[in-house]
């Protein structure tokens, strides 16, 4: 994360989330200054969502929902995905928050991509 060092950006996802009852914790830990970082929420149905930042046209952090394009939201699917990420970049780290409500804790604004591939 350009803004915060990721250790300390993730940290407060994961509170974010257990304040507001959900569960959150770290799955993979990449670079604690400057991984890349995907987050996971899990609705504890066999779904789940997975989340990528980008940033927009005018330079602004966003995240993609990767889920909404070809990925879909089968939980293995996203998790597979997760995996073959983090095979191409040993400095990613994976966030994974089990909601049943899917909520995914993020600040920035969520964008949907069609078509995504992992």
């Amino acid at each position: 994360m350009d803004e915060l060092k990721t250790d300390f950006w993730a940290s407060a996802l994961i509170r974010r989330a257990q304040i507001a009852g959900a569960f959150a914790g770290v799955v993979r830990k990449g670079d604690a200054d400057a991984g890349a970082v995907l987050v996971k929420v899990a609705t504890l149905d066999g779904r789940a969502r997975l989340y990528a930042p980008a940033r927009n046209g005018e330079g602004e952090r966003i995240w993609l929902d990767l889920s909404a394009g070809s990925l879909g939201d089968e939980e293995r699917a996203v998790d597979e995905a997760a995996r073959k990420r983090a095979e191409r970049d040993p400095d990613l780290w994976l966030i994974e928050v089990e909601d049943k409500h899917g909520r995914h804790f993020l600040e920035e604004p969520v964008d949907t991509v069609l078509g995504a591939r992992d």
